[in-house]
């Protein structure tokens, strides 16, 4: 049995009539003789408005309980989806993140895989229908219904691609592909036809959104290919591969402003508080932290010292070991006016702090120096 994974983003399944333009995408695939299995996200902004709703009873909402409510949205769009599939003829069935076998730790909200049991997601395949499962959810050890934290759809799709054997993964969104830098900041930014799943994983720790740092480090792991493209516009996408880049290329660059910088007490002291409420530490040096704080959906709590940060970072392979490549875009950043808070380069990325208010500029003078 030939197998494919889609993923569709949230854009991609916004209204009713978006979601009928899917089914019969799915429809041409499944008639092209492949098993189909659909991973969704929440309609829209679904989620966003889920986590204001928390926010409005509660300042700091608890995590089991965001995980109930915000584990919804996924629902809606598998059942809506399933239901146009069958008005198109297709046998379709439509699972939640449990049901697909998608067991999790305990974190609560920023959950990560433990094991994969598709038992029954091969079985409805087998029975000739598509599969359309709720990402960014599964179930904990302990059968909490868990959440696997922002882009926790793109790592649904890569898990079950892995566990099934498929071909390869389809990350499916409103762009084409990745990138060498966001195109709405970098007006010379140029389409990728393909890196290697390094690379990528560089760029998605560094923010990049088409990229998800959770799905590409487990396909890396895993062996498993991902192609990012178009829902519904022409384009090749990009194809990411396991791999040794031989080019030596800088492929990227990309900002992130969702991140604070958290200076700890003494012995670590705020690190447990920082974790706990669901931050990613990015970067540390010495008492300093920068925290992704994405899947921090209360925030920081006041006893940590937190200021707003921002970084740029630079993708390529061994950037980490090219120093005189990281000096030119150093230079170029301070030529650009651009204050460097702090900076620092390994294995592939470079990265650079700056001013939040300067972080655009940042992009589009480290992407003119170095790619």
């Amino acid at each position: 049995m030939r197998v494919v994974v889609q993923k569709y983003g949230g854009s991609s399944v916004a209204d009713v009539d978006k979601i009928r333009r899917v089914a019969e995408r799915i429809a041409r695939s499944r008639a092209e003789g492949v098993a189909v299995c659909a991973v969704v996200s929440a309609m829209g902004t679904t989620t966003n408005e889920l986590v204001a709703l928390a926010r409005e009873v509660s300042k700091r909402p608890d995590r089991r309980e965001l995980d109930m409510l915000i584990s919804v949205g996924e629902r809606i769009t598998m059942a809506l989806l399933a239901m146009c599939l069958k008005d198109l003829g297709v046998p379709a069935r439509s699972l939640t993140g449990s049901q697909s076998g998608i067991v999790t730790d305990e974190a609560h909200a920023d959950a990560r895989v433990v094991e994969v049991r598709p038992q029954r997601l091969r079985e409805v395949l087998e029975a000739g229908e598509v599969a359309i499962v709720a990402g960014f959810q599964g179930v904990s050890r302990a059968r909490e219904v868990t959440t696997l934290g922002r882009g926790g759809s793109d790592t649904t799709a890569v898990v079950l691609g892995a566990a099934l054997g498929a071909e390869h993964v389809e990350i499916l969104s409103d762009v084409d592909g990745v990138w060498s830098a966001d195109p709405r900041v970098v007006s010379e930014a140029h389409h990728l036809p393909a890196m290697t799943l390094d690379e990528a994983l560089a760029l998605a720790r560094g923010g990049a959104k088409v990229l998800f740092e959770d799905a590409v480090r487990y396909a890396r792991d895993q062996g498993v290919e991902i192609v990012a493209a178009s829902t519904f516009g022409p384009g090749a996408g990009t194809r990411l591969t396991r791999g040794v880049s031989t080019t030596g290329r800088v492929v990227g660059v990309t900002g992130d402003a969702q991140l604070a910088a958290v200076t700890l007490g003494p012995e670590d002291a705020g690190l447990d508080e920082v974790v706990a409420c669901g931050g990613r530490v990015r970067l540390r040096f010495g008492d300093l932290l920068l925290v992704d704080l994405r899947n921090a959906h209360g925030g920081l709590p006041e006893s940590v010292t937190s200021e707003p940060a921002a970084v740029v970072t630079a993708a390529g392979s061994a950037l980490g070991e090219q120093p005189l490549v990281v000096a030119a875009a150093t230079r170029a950043l301070r030529a650009a006016g651009i204050e460097v808070l702090a900076q620092g380069a390994s294995a592939d990325q470079a990265w650079w702090r700056v001013p939040a208010d300067r972080l655009d500029d940042a992009v589009c003078a480290a992407h003119a120096a170095l790619v």
